[in-house]
């Protein structure tokens, strides 16, 4: 059993909070040996045409997101991209951003580059699966949809641990107002690890550790 693999599951939309949850994983992947990581990523039916993903254009150099993307033929990074599919509250949440300090941005930038120093370790063990949707990210009744994306593939592949990023909706707030990592939270017969935004002093601590 020593050679066991313990396959985790992160889901990755471009958001903020599925950033930290991305940094809190990197911790994982420094404690657990065995784990076999896979970033599932949802995007809207494939037209085929990479360039068509992002809107907005004119906003993209100012405005941007964490996203699991490929840097080279053959590798894959955490980086700064534009959304396929930017919602008005993801738009809102990167405004009340663009007004930080120049301290936090700093910040921001150091804990990319050790959250990739961290993946670029153990990227044998770090894989990427990119699934579509036939239906559009923005709406509403997309969310049990894409939970059931999430849940299924999990399923299918056998994973042990599905861990996501949430905004910290209480339950009756999750209920009432719908979430996406809290649907999943409720239908899923896997463990679910919930992250929301990482305080403080655990990114001092995490921007201390060795990556050896």
């Amino acid at each position: 059993m020593k050679d066991s693999k313990f396959k985790v599951l992160l889901y990755s939309d471009g958001s903020h909070q599925a950033f930290s949850a991305a940094v809190y994983t990197a911790t994982l992947l420094r404690k657990i040996p065995n784990m076999d990581l896979t970033i599932l990523q949802a995007q809207e039916s494939d037209d085929g045409s990479e360039e068509m993903e992002y809107s907005w254009l004119e906003l993209r150099p100012k405005y941007k997101r964490y996203h699991w993307g490929r840097t080279s033929d053959n590798e894959y990074s955490w980086i700064d991209s534009w959304p396929a599919n930017p919602s008005p509250e993801w738009m809102n949440g990167v405004l009340k951003e663009s007004e930080s300090s120049v301290e936090i941005q700093t910040q921001y930038a150091r804990i990319l580059k050790k959250t990739n120093e961290i993946y670029c370790r153990r990227s044998h063990n770090v894989k990427h699966q990119l699934l579509y949707l036939n239906t559009s990210l923005n709406e509403t009744t997309s969310i049990s949809e894409t939970a059931k994306m999430i849940l299924d593939y999990a399923a299918e592949n056998s994973f042990e641990l599905i861990i996501m990023g949430t905004r910290g909706l209480s339950a009756i707030k999750g209920l009432i107002f719908g979430s996406l990592a809290h649907t999943v939270l409720d239908k899923s017969k896997l463990p679910v690890l919930l992250i929301k935004k990482l305080p403080q002093d655990f990114i001092d601590s995490y921007l201390t550790i060795s990556v050896s």
